[in-house]
């Protein structure tokens, strides 16, 4: 089998290498459905047999690999691992919570808020490990049930990770893999997410917030919290804000000053070792490093790498080549079926895989498209219906996005029933209406 033409006809194990590689892709997602394997194992696996049995020789499959994706995760990742021991985080809980003067309602509507804020500055699977403790121990205080505080932070945070660049993986991915910039995002993205977060604290006030109740006495031990005490380094608060700001303003100038975001993440987290360690000894700079290395999620990235190596070996063959092109065929070319297509089956689809490897095949899918759309420029109403689609999509079942899994881990080792079915007959009617409003905004945005 030749590198240079995808439309190969060598046979590996009697059969066409397109259908290997397909056989693949559908074992590793399965295989991460079941859950039974970690899913850094089962991406690493298929990775492994793309390249074991041919299909791609492993300059190909290094080739495939993303790693303006792994560097922008991984540079997040150490930053927000440094930051968090300043106690920022807790501070915004507590203030939100404060700010709503202990009333179980209000503290519920402006968490929400804060998680897709700080959601759409970080990533969301970040904020939520940093918000939800803080959260149930909010929640024990006032005596409600935090079950409504931990659905509806699940969903915001996804809500406020599709605003940015940076605040979800999937828009991490699509970002690098279209060239879409950090502005790209926010200008396209943002206006939509402002108005769906809206809709979401409507409605989660109405099924739940109006019905929670709690007595002046917890409210009052509430008030008693003192937020500044949760700030347990100033020096070091002072510090990541300066290189959190830095970085947002690098992403916002990236066009200008040359810089990919990869590069851009991994500066930050490298100046944010080089701020945290001056000064300590050889050994205390070596322990302060490794417990930093320690917290970076390996799984995730990892997980990474190894599909973005099984997608590779998908397109390579001319799989998804030649189902953009039966996806045109069905559209008729045109924009306005395959954008919303794109977009509910996105949403769907989303709910049902982790929408961070169904990302990961679309945007090669997407990119076969470029000639009958006019060329890369005519792609993007795709690329933002494609964002919306699988980011809010995410919030329709539990296994939609790492978010929710995280949630749902934090809450079963709180003795806190976080289950599947109870969670998508709630999530999934909000995600639907989401996806509604994105729906209407698309085609009013893109549509001539």
């Amino acid at each position: 089998m030749t590198e240079s033409s995808p439309a190969t006809t060598s046979l590996i194990f009697g059969m066409q290498p397109m259908w290997v590689a397909v056989g693949l892709l559908i074992f590793t997602y399965a295989a991460i459905m079941t859950e039974r394997l970690n899913r850094a194992i089962v991406a690493l696996c298929g990775a492994v047999l793309i390249i074991s049995t041919g299909i791609l020789s492993q300059e190909r499959a290094i080739q495939g690999i993303d790693f303006n994706t792994i560097g922008l995760l991984t540079g997040m990742m150490v930053i927000v691992s440094i930051s968090r021991k300043s106690g920022i985080f807790e501070y915004l809980a507590i203030w939100a919570a404060k700010l709503a003067k202990g009333n179980p309602a209000g503290i519920l509507a402006l968490l929400g808020v804060v998680t897709a804020v700080v959601s759409a500055l970080l990533d969301n699977v970040t904020t939520v490990l940093l918000v939800v403790p803080v959260t149930l121990v909010i929640c024990s205080h006032l005596k409600v049930p935090p079950y409504p505080f931990l659905l509806s932070q699940v969903i915001a945070s996804n809500i406020g990770g599709t605003a940015t660049l940076i605040g979800d993986p999937p828009n991490i991915i699509i970002g690098a893999g279209a060239k879409l910039s950090f502005n790209s995002f926010v200008y396209n993205l943002t206006p939509v997410i402002l108005i769906i977060l809206v809709v979401h604290v409507i409605a989660i006030h109405l099924f739940w917030g109006k019905s929670l109740r709690s007595t002046p006495e917890a409210k009052a031990r509430i008030m008693a919290l003192d937020e500044r005490a949760a700030i347990t380094d100033k020096v070091l608060l002072i510090k990541s804000l300066i290189v959190i700001g830095g970085v947002l303003v690098a992403f916002i100038l990236a066009r200008y000053i040359g810089l990919e975001s990869g590069t851009i993440g991994i500066a930050g987290a490298t100046l944010m070792l080089l701020f945290d360690n001056v000064g300590k000894s050889a050994e205390a700079q070596t322990e302060s490093v490794t417990k930093v290395f320690n917290e970076v999620e390996w799984i995730t990235l990892f997980f990474f790498i190894g599909l973005f190596v099984v997608v590779a070996g998908v397109e390579h063959t001319g799989f998804l080549k030649m189902l953009a092109d039966k996806l045109v065929a069905a559209t008729g070319g045109e924009l306005k079926a395959t954008g919303l297509g794109i977009l509910w089956a996105s949403a769907f689809l989303s709910a049902i895989v982790d929408n961070i490897p169904f990302v990961a095949t679309m945007i090669p899918l997407i990119k076969s498209m470029a000639p009958t759309f006019g060329g890369p420029d005519g792609l993007l109403p795709l690329w933002w219906a494609l964002s919306l689609g699988a980011c809010l999509g995410g919030n329709g079942t539990l296994v939609g996005a790492s978010a929710n899994l995280t949630v749902a881990g934090i809450a079963e080792r709180n003795g806190i029933p976080f289950r599947f079915i109870t969670y998508t007959k709630h999530a999934f009617p909000m995600m639907v209406v989401h996806v509604a409003v994105a729906h209407v905004y698309w085609v009013l945005r893109y549509l001539p």
